[in-house]
């Protein structure tokens, strides 16, 4: 697939900037992949849309607040380097990206030309300090944290830290926004974005679904950069994708293969779901495991879902709409197909439906 398969016109001002007062008042598109036939319903809809045999999938992982100012130590300008000595103090931006060791993370770092290997960053009145110890690719840096008090680095981290808003919301981060970009279920992990499908959700409408004689189950993936990177590569099959780390419970996993052998329909709120569930299955069938199998336990998710995959778990998705050509959309043409999808896109747009994390969504079905 070409990349400019993967575009279409978005009115700037269909982009949500904030949230709705209530996480259920949302819209929500209903598409029949089969049919291609649309419905304009309410989030609020969604427990009767389900016929109460389903296994409903969350994502339960945490947002952290990875954005974090700084500035340049003078430990890293104590040299005989006077350029480096005349930046000592300068303001630095860190977008943390991944966790890859206990304090240690890769990140995003502003001005990066600036900041070379062995660069100290301080934070907040010193409390908190990061060392660059290593550099990869698109300009990731490998920092390593230190706390210089009574608390630790995740505390520090905590405290310090901005809530890492997409930067299709053009505005700062506000206090709400630690609330409202976050799921009411979130316990688990250190994702650095949202998994926006589930921020629909309220404590009531959980209550609902197993009211209606579903099931609810959760799994954890971190959502990580490559949630935002954009693809460069003039073919969709060349782009290489950013893996994430996620990890399904015994529990999740045995629910999936009973619900699979029963017939029943797998519910993935959000395509980070779906990346887990599919992942896993992929994995677990090279090993032998029956169809419908997914593996407990974690791993990293490398999986590029594109037009003329396979969905081996994954019967209906409850997805908020994505950034025209990114990889997530390409994963919902491989879902419902391109011009399915596109059709249901221009309708959310001409009805004005709110786009990306803070926006409206749909089911697919």
């Amino acid at each position: 697939m070409r990349l400019e398969e993967l575009d279409f016109d978005l009115p700037g001002e269909r982009v949500a900037q904030r949230p709705l007062d209530r996480r259920d008042n949302s819209r929500l598109l209903q598409l029949d992949r089969a049919s291609g036939a649309l419905a304009d319903r309410r989030f609020a809809e969604f427990p009767s849309m389900l016929r109460g045999d389903e296994l409903v999938v969350l994502n339960n992982a945490r947002v952290i607040p990875a954005r974090l100012f700084g500035r340049r130590s003078r430990k890293s300008a104590a040299s005989a380097n006077p350029e480096r000595d005349a930046h000592a103090g300068g303001q630095v931006e860190i977008l943390l990206t991944r966790r890859v060791a206990d304090n240690t993370w890769e990140a995003l770092v502003r001005p990066g030309k600036k900041l070379p290997v062995g660069e100290h960053v301080q934070f907040g009145a010193g409390e908190l300090e990061g060392e660059i110890i290593s550099r990869g690719e698109a300009g990731i840096r490998t920092m390593q944290f230190r706390s210089h008090g009574a608390l630790s680095v995740s505390e520090h981290l905590e405290g310090l830290g901005h809530v890492p808003l997409p930067p299709y919301i053009d505005r700062p981060d506000e206090s709400s926004d630690r609330d409202r970009y976050q799921t009411v279920f979130a316990k688990e992990g250190t994702a650095v974005a949202a998994p926006t499908a589930g921020l629909h959700f309220t404590p009531e409408i959980l209550q609902a679904i197993r009211d209606r004689g579903a099931q609810i189950c959760e799994l954890t993936l971190d959502v990580g950069l490559g949630t935002f990177q954009p693809i460069h590569a003039d073919k969709l099959e060349d782009h290489a994708i950013h893996s994430e780390s996620y990890e399904i419970p015994a529990e999740t996993a045995e629910r999936v293969h009973a619900a699979k052998a029963a017939g029943r329909r797998i519910v993935a709120i959000g395509t980070t779901v779906v990346r887990a569930l599919e992942d896993s299955a992929a994995r677990a069938a090279t090993q032998g495991h029956p169809s419908g199998t997914v593996l407990a336990g974690r791993c990293e998710a490398s999986l590029f879902i594109t037009p003329g995959f396979s969905f081996r778990i994954v019967d209906v998705l409850l997805t908020n709409f994505h950034l025209p050509r990114s990889t997530l959309l390409a994963m919902v043409f491989a879902f419902a197909g391109r011009e399915r999808v596109l059709a249901a896109y221009r309708h959310a747009i001409a009805e004005g439906y709110r786009f990306y994390s803070y926006g409206d969504c749909m089911w697919i079905s």
